[in-house]
Protein backbone atom coordinates (compact mmCIF):
# COMPACT_ATOMS: atom_id res chain seq x y z
CA UNK A 1 0.00 0.00 0.00
CA UNK A 2 1.41 3.44 -1.17
CA UNK A 3 1.96 6.00 1.78
CA UNK A 4 0.26 9.40 0.34
CA UNK A 5 2.17 12.58 1.12
CA UNK A 6 0.89 14.58 3.92
CA UNK A 7 0.41 17.92 3.43
CA UNK A 8 2.26 20.89 4.32
CA UNK A 9 0.60 24.37 4.70
CA UNK A 10 2.41 27.27 3.18
CA UNK A 11 2.75 30.41 4.24
CA UNK A 12 2.06 32.15 1.48
CA UNK A 13 0.18 31.67 -2.29
CA UNK A 14 2.55 28.94 -4.33
CA UNK A 15 2.72 31.08 -7.89
CA UNK A 16 5.51 28.41 -9.97
CA UNK A 17 6.69 25.09 -10.64
CA UNK A 18 9.67 26.15 -8.83
CA UNK A 19 7.32 26.82 -5.86
CA UNK A 20 5.75 23.41 -5.94
CA UNK A 21 8.64 21.42 -6.12
CA UNK A 22 9.98 23.18 -3.45
CA UNK A 23 7.63 22.53 -1.11
CA UNK A 24 7.09 18.59 -2.46
CA UNK A 25 4.11 19.55 -4.31
CA UNK A 26 5.21 17.87 -7.23
CA UNK A 27 8.42 15.56 -7.90
CA UNK A 28 11.91 17.60 -9.05
CA UNK A 29 11.96 15.38 -11.98
CA UNK A 30 8.73 16.51 -12.66
CA UNK A 31 9.31 20.40 -12.88
CA UNK A 32 10.82 20.54 -16.44
CA UNK A 33 7.05 19.33 -18.28
CA UNK A 34 5.43 20.90 -15.57
CA UNK A 35 7.24 24.40 -16.84
CA UNK A 36 5.98 23.79 -20.52
CA UNK A 37 2.29 23.51 -18.88
CA UNK A 38 3.21 26.76 -16.68
CA UNK A 39 4.21 28.73 -20.38
CA UNK A 40 0.36 28.51 -21.16
CA UNK A 41 -1.38 29.00 -17.67
CA UNK A 42 -0.61 30.57 -14.72
CA UNK A 43 -0.12 28.76 -11.92
CA UNK A 44 -1.60 29.82 -7.75
CA UNK A 45 -2.59 27.80 -4.92
CA UNK A 46 -3.09 29.86 -1.39
CA UNK A 47 -2.98 28.52 1.77
CA UNK A 48 -6.33 27.22 2.26
CA UNK A 49 -6.80 25.31 -0.83
CA UNK A 50 -3.73 23.20 0.85
CA UNK A 51 -6.13 23.13 4.30
CA UNK A 52 -8.45 21.47 2.18
CA UNK A 53 -6.26 18.74 0.98
CA UNK A 54 -5.86 15.55 2.13
CA UNK A 55 -3.13 14.20 0.57
CA UNK A 56 -0.65 15.67 -2.37
CA UNK A 57 -1.72 13.29 -4.96
CA UNK A 58 -3.71 13.42 -8.10
CA UNK A 59 -6.64 11.00 -6.12
CA UNK A 60 -7.25 14.05 -4.36
CA UNK A 61 -10.33 16.25 -5.38
CA UNK A 62 -8.82 19.80 -4.33
CA UNK A 63 -5.44 18.73 -5.36
CA UNK A 64 -5.99 18.03 -9.01
CA UNK A 65 -7.98 20.99 -9.10
CA UNK A 66 -4.93 23.77 -8.87
CA UNK A 67 -1.93 21.51 -9.66
CA UNK A 68 -0.71 21.70 -13.20
CA UNK A 69 -0.52 18.32 -14.80
CA UNK A 70 1.10 17.29 -17.98
CA UNK A 71 -2.31 16.07 -19.22
CA UNK A 72 -3.10 20.18 -20.17
CA UNK A 73 -0.30 19.43 -23.02
CA UNK A 74 -2.97 17.16 -25.15
CA UNK A 75 -5.29 19.45 -26.44
CA UNK A 76 -8.27 17.20 -28.23
CA UNK A 77 -10.58 17.49 -31.19
CA UNK A 78 -13.34 20.23 -30.69
CA UNK A 79 -11.20 22.07 -27.77
CA UNK A 80 -11.64 25.70 -27.96
CA UNK A 81 -9.49 29.13 -27.03
CA UNK A 82 -12.75 30.53 -26.61
CA UNK A 83 -15.28 27.68 -25.79
CA UNK A 84 -18.34 29.65 -24.87
CA UNK A 85 -17.88 32.38 -26.89
CA UNK A 86 -16.95 35.81 -25.09
CA UNK A 87 -15.24 37.39 -27.84
CA UNK A 88 -18.48 37.17 -29.82
CA UNK A 89 -20.05 39.38 -27.92
CA UNK A 90 -17.52 41.55 -26.34
CA UNK A 91 -19.03 45.25 -27.04
CA UNK A 92 -15.98 46.60 -25.58
CA UNK A 93 -12.84 45.90 -23.42
CA UNK A 94 -14.43 44.03 -20.20
CA UNK A 95 -17.91 43.65 -21.25
CA UNK A 96 -19.63 40.75 -22.72
CA UNK A 97 -23.50 41.55 -23.51
CA UNK A 98 -25.00 38.52 -24.86
CA UNK A 99 -28.82 38.13 -23.36
CA UNK A 100 -30.25 41.22 -23.64
CA UNK A 101 -31.14 42.13 -19.69
CA UNK A 102 -27.82 41.30 -18.42
CA UNK A 103 -24.20 42.15 -19.19
CA UNK A 104 -20.56 40.45 -17.96
CA UNK A 105 -18.37 43.11 -17.01
CA UNK A 106 -15.04 41.53 -16.30
CA UNK A 107 -12.65 44.50 -14.53
CA UNK A 108 -9.75 42.01 -13.96
CA UNK A 109 -8.97 38.86 -15.15
CA UNK A 110 -6.34 37.99 -12.10
CA UNK A 111 -7.49 35.52 -10.19
CA UNK A 112 -6.81 34.02 -6.51
CA UNK A 113 -6.46 30.46 -7.51
CA UNK A 114 -6.11 29.47 -11.12
CA UNK A 115 -8.34 26.38 -11.78
CA UNK A 116 -6.58 23.87 -14.23
CA UNK A 117 -10.16 23.10 -16.03
CA UNK A 118 -11.02 27.28 -16.47
CA UNK A 119 -13.07 27.97 -19.48
CA UNK A 120 -10.98 31.48 -19.69
CA UNK A 121 -7.52 29.91 -19.44
CA UNK A 122 -6.20 31.59 -21.95
CA UNK A 123 -6.89 34.71 -20.80
CA UNK A 124 -6.68 34.85 -16.62
CA UNK A 125 -3.63 35.86 -15.65
CA UNK A 126 -2.25 37.85 -17.96
CA UNK A 127 -1.72 41.31 -17.20
CA UNK A 128 -3.12 43.11 -20.28
CA UNK A 129 -6.20 41.66 -19.71
CA UNK A 130 -7.20 43.65 -16.87
CA UNK A 131 -8.66 46.80 -17.13
CA UNK A 132 -7.22 50.26 -16.90
CA UNK A 133 -9.19 53.34 -15.12
CA UNK A 134 -10.22 54.48 -18.31
CA UNK A 135 -11.27 51.27 -19.79
CA UNK A 136 -13.22 50.55 -16.70
CA UNK A 137 -14.83 53.83 -17.47
CA UNK A 138 -15.59 52.82 -20.43
CA UNK A 139 -17.13 49.74 -19.68
CA UNK A 140 -19.41 51.76 -17.44
CA UNK A 141 -20.63 53.86 -19.33
CA UNK A 142 -21.77 50.82 -22.01
CA UNK A 143 -24.13 49.68 -19.25
CA UNK A 144 -25.34 53.37 -18.46
CA UNK A 145 -26.06 53.96 -22.26
CA UNK A 146 -27.66 50.63 -22.61
CA UNK A 147 -31.55 50.47 -20.39
CA UNK A 148 -32.10 46.92 -21.51
CA UNK A 149 -29.81 46.35 -19.07
CA UNK A 150 -31.56 45.55 -15.75
CA UNK A 151 -28.22 42.77 -13.96
CA UNK A 152 -24.51 43.32 -14.01
CA UNK A 153 -22.46 40.42 -13.38
CA UNK A 154 -18.97 41.13 -12.51
CA UNK A 155 -16.91 38.34 -13.23
CA UNK A 156 -13.35 37.70 -14.52
CA UNK A 157 -10.80 36.51 -13.29
CA UNK A 158 -12.44 37.11 -9.52
CA UNK A 159 -13.57 40.12 -9.00
CA UNK A 160 -13.29 40.28 -5.44
CA UNK A 161 -9.42 40.38 -6.04
CA UNK A 162 -10.09 43.85 -6.25
CA UNK A 163 -10.03 46.10 -3.37
CA UNK A 164 -12.73 47.88 -1.35
CA UNK A 165 -11.78 51.05 -2.71
CA UNK A 166 -11.79 49.84 -6.52
CA UNK A 167 -14.92 47.59 -5.83
CA UNK A 168 -17.15 50.64 -3.92
CA UNK A 169 -16.20 52.92 -6.95
CA UNK A 170 -17.71 50.51 -9.25
CA UNK A 171 -20.91 50.33 -7.11
CA UNK A 172 -21.28 53.48 -6.83
CA UNK A 173 -21.28 54.22 -10.44
CA UNK A 174 -23.19 50.91 -10.98
CA UNK A 175 -25.77 52.69 -8.55
CA UNK A 176 -26.71 55.83 -10.08
CA UNK A 177 -28.24 53.72 -13.11
CA UNK A 178 -31.25 53.73 -12.31
CA UNK A 179 -32.08 50.27 -14.74
CA UNK A 180 -29.46 48.22 -13.01
CA UNK A 181 -31.23 46.68 -9.93
CA UNK A 182 -29.13 43.26 -9.62
CA UNK A 183 -25.72 43.26 -9.05
CA UNK A 184 -23.91 39.96 -9.31
CA UNK A 185 -20.92 38.65 -8.28
CA UNK A 186 -18.82 35.50 -9.43
CA UNK A 187 -16.62 34.37 -7.08
CA UNK A 188 -14.08 31.52 -5.98
CA UNK A 189 -12.21 33.83 -3.11
CA UNK A 190 -14.70 32.76 -0.09
CA UNK A 191 -14.07 28.99 -0.69
CA UNK A 192 -10.02 29.51 -1.63
CA UNK A 193 -9.38 32.74 0.52
CA UNK A 194 -11.99 33.24 3.58
CA UNK A 195 -9.88 35.95 5.28
CA UNK A 196 -11.21 38.05 2.52
CA UNK A 197 -14.66 38.14 3.63
CA UNK A 198 -14.07 41.03 6.36
CA UNK A 199 -16.72 43.81 7.98
CA UNK A 200 -15.10 46.41 5.59
CA UNK A 201 -15.90 43.71 2.63
CA UNK A 202 -19.58 43.29 3.61
CA UNK A 203 -19.98 47.20 4.12
CA UNK A 204 -18.42 48.17 1.00
CA UNK A 205 -21.42 45.24 -0.77
CA UNK A 206 -24.64 46.97 1.02
CA UNK A 207 -26.25 48.58 -1.60
CA UNK A 208 -29.45 49.83 -3.26
CA UNK A 209 -29.87 47.36 -6.09
CA UNK A 210 -29.87 43.57 -4.93
CA UNK A 211 -26.43 41.96 -4.46
CA UNK A 212 -25.90 38.40 -4.95
CA UNK A 213 -22.76 36.22 -4.75
CA UNK A 214 -22.38 32.91 -6.60
CA UNK A 215 -19.50 30.83 -5.26
CA UNK A 216 -17.64 28.38 -7.57
CA UNK A 217 -17.26 25.16 -5.41
CA UNK A 218 -16.59 21.60 -7.09
CA UNK A 219 -16.08 19.38 -3.40
CA UNK A 220 -17.28 18.80 -0.35
CA UNK A 221 -14.19 19.05 1.36
CA UNK A 222 -14.22 22.62 0.24
CA UNK A 223 -16.25 23.64 2.72
CA UNK A 224 -14.10 23.79 5.60
CA UNK A 225 -15.40 25.57 9.26
CA UNK A 226 -12.91 29.06 7.81
CA UNK A 227 -15.04 28.57 4.31
CA UNK A 228 -18.23 28.10 5.99
CA UNK A 229 -17.62 30.91 8.76
CA UNK A 230 -17.27 33.30 6.17
CA UNK A 231 -20.02 32.35 4.17
CA UNK A 232 -22.07 32.81 7.31
CA UNK A 233 -20.62 36.38 7.58
CA UNK A 234 -22.14 37.17 4.49
CA UNK A 235 -25.42 35.25 4.67
CA UNK A 236 -26.09 36.92 7.95
CA UNK A 237 -25.43 40.69 6.28
CA UNK A 238 -28.14 40.15 4.37
CA UNK A 239 -26.18 38.38 0.92
CA UNK A 240 -27.94 36.02 -0.29
CA UNK A 241 -25.17 33.52 -1.59
CA UNK A 242 -25.80 30.71 -5.09
CA UNK A 243 -23.21 28.29 -6.01
CA UNK A 244 -22.10 27.05 -9.31
CA UNK A 245 -20.18 23.92 -9.75
CA UNK A 246 -18.19 21.86 -12.35
CA UNK A 247 -19.20 18.41 -13.32
CA UNK A 248 -15.36 16.62 -13.40
CA UNK A 249 -14.08 13.60 -13.54
CA UNK A 250 -12.24 12.07 -10.61
CA UNK A 251 -13.47 14.83 -8.25
CA UNK A 252 -17.18 14.84 -8.54
CA UNK A 253 -18.78 13.11 -10.82
CA UNK A 254 -20.34 10.62 -8.31
CA UNK A 255 -23.58 10.64 -6.91
CA UNK A 256 -22.72 10.82 -2.89
CA UNK A 257 -20.26 13.32 -3.09
CA UNK A 258 -22.56 15.81 -5.39
CA UNK A 259 -25.06 15.01 -2.77
CA UNK A 260 -23.04 15.61 0.25
CA UNK A 261 -21.84 18.90 -1.45
CA UNK A 262 -25.10 19.93 -2.13
CA UNK A 263 -26.52 19.49 0.85
CA UNK A 264 -23.84 20.93 2.75
CA UNK A 265 -23.93 23.62 0.77
CA UNK A 266 -28.19 24.11 1.56
CA UNK A 267 -26.64 23.75 5.38
CA UNK A 268 -24.42 26.73 4.91
CA UNK A 269 -27.64 28.42 3.70
CA UNK A 270 -25.91 28.66 0.24
CA UNK A 271 -28.83 27.65 -2.60
CA UNK A 272 -27.39 25.13 -5.40
CA UNK A 273 -27.38 27.45 -8.45
CA UNK A 274 -25.85 25.98 -11.59
CA UNK A 275 -23.63 22.08 -12.18
CA UNK A 276 -22.04 23.30 -15.28
CA UNK A 277 -21.41 20.91 -17.97
CA UNK A 278 -17.42 21.51 -18.47
CA UNK A 279 -16.72 23.78 -21.41
CA UNK A 280 -14.27 22.52 -23.97
CA UNK A 281 -11.27 24.89 -23.21
CA UNK A 282 -7.84 23.87 -24.61
CA UNK A 283 -5.95 20.67 -22.64
CA UNK A 284 -9.31 19.93 -20.35
CA UNK A 285 -9.98 16.31 -21.71
CA UNK A 286 -9.06 14.64 -18.85
CA UNK A 287 -11.69 16.24 -16.71
CA UNK A 288 -14.39 15.77 -19.27
CA UNK A 289 -17.34 13.37 -18.14
CA UNK A 290 -20.26 12.46 -21.00
CA UNK A 291 -23.52 14.29 -20.65
CA UNK A 292 -25.18 11.24 -20.24
CA UNK A 293 -23.05 10.26 -17.28
CA UNK A 294 -24.18 13.99 -16.04
CA UNK A 295 -27.49 13.03 -16.71
CA UNK A 296 -27.52 10.14 -15.10
CA UNK A 297 -26.12 11.98 -11.48
CA UNK A 298 -28.69 14.11 -12.20
CA UNK A 299 -31.64 11.39 -12.02
CA UNK A 300 -30.03 10.28 -9.30
CA UNK A 301 -30.00 13.43 -7.13
CA UNK A 302 -33.64 14.25 -7.87
CA UNK A 303 -35.19 11.55 -5.94
CA UNK A 304 -33.06 11.69 -2.89
CA UNK A 305 -32.62 15.20 -2.31
CA UNK A 306 -34.49 18.17 -1.50
CA UNK A 307 -35.17 20.26 -4.28
CA UNK A 308 -33.65 22.90 -2.34
CA UNK A 309 -30.49 20.99 -3.17
CA UNK A 310 -30.53 20.74 -7.02
CA UNK A 311 -28.87 22.65 -8.97
CA UNK A 312 -29.83 23.08 -13.04
CA UNK A 313 -27.55 20.83 -14.86
CA UNK A 314 -26.17 23.59 -17.80
CA UNK A 315 -24.15 23.85 -20.98
CA UNK A 316 -22.76 26.52 -22.53
CA UNK A 317 -23.26 25.92 -25.88
CA UNK A 318 -19.48 26.16 -27.97
CA UNK A 319 -19.64 29.84 -30.54
CA UNK A 320 -21.48 31.65 -27.97
CA UNK A 321 -24.98 30.82 -28.51
CA UNK A 322 -25.60 30.69 -24.73
CA UNK A 323 -26.49 28.53 -21.86
CA UNK A 324 -29.02 25.90 -21.42
CA UNK A 325 -30.61 23.08 -19.70
CA UNK A 326 -29.46 19.73 -20.58
CA UNK A 327 -30.71 17.68 -17.32
CA UNK A 328 -32.43 14.57 -17.70
CA UNK A 329 -35.62 14.19 -19.52
CA UNK A 330 -39.11 13.17 -17.45
CA UNK A 331 -42.07 13.51 -20.11
CA UNK A 332 -42.24 12.08 -23.56
CA UNK A 333 -45.25 12.82 -25.93
CA UNK A 334 -47.40 9.52 -26.25
CA UNK A 335 -49.95 10.60 -29.31
CA UNK A 336 -52.75 13.36 -28.45
CA UNK A 337 -52.54 14.94 -25.12
CA UNK A 338 -51.14 11.88 -23.49
CA UNK A 339 -47.58 11.61 -21.99
CA UNK A 340 -45.56 9.37 -20.64
CA UNK A 341 -44.00 10.56 -17.48
CA UNK A 342 -40.38 8.49 -16.00
CA UNK A 343 -40.29 9.02 -12.00
CA UNK A 344 -36.92 9.52 -10.64
CA UNK A 345 -36.70 5.80 -9.75
CA UNK A 346 -37.08 4.46 -13.43
CA UNK A 347 -40.66 4.09 -13.33
CA UNK A 348 -42.80 4.97 -16.29
CA UNK A 349 -46.58 6.47 -15.38
CA UNK A 350 -49.34 7.50 -18.37
CA UNK A 351 -50.66 11.31 -17.99
CA UNK A 352 -53.01 13.20 -20.07
CA UNK A 353 -53.83 16.72 -20.41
Amino acid sequence: MTQKKPVKFPAKALTSVDALVAHGVVAPDAGASLRQVEENFSIRLTPETFRQMRSLDVHDPVFVQYVPSTDELHVGDGELTDPIGDEAFQKIKGITHRYPDRVLLKPTHTCQVYCRFCFRREKVGQADEALNQDEVTAALDYIAQTPAIWEVILSGGDPFILSDRRLAMILDRLGQMEHVEVIRFHTRIPVVDPGRITDDLIATLKRKAAVYIVIHINHPNELTDAVKTGLARLVDAGIPLLSQTVLLKGVNNDVEILAKLMRDLVRARVKPYYLHHLDKAKGTGHFRCSVEEGQKLMQALRGRLSGLCQPTYVLDIPGGHGKVPIGPVYLTPDGEESYIVRDYLGGSHTYRD
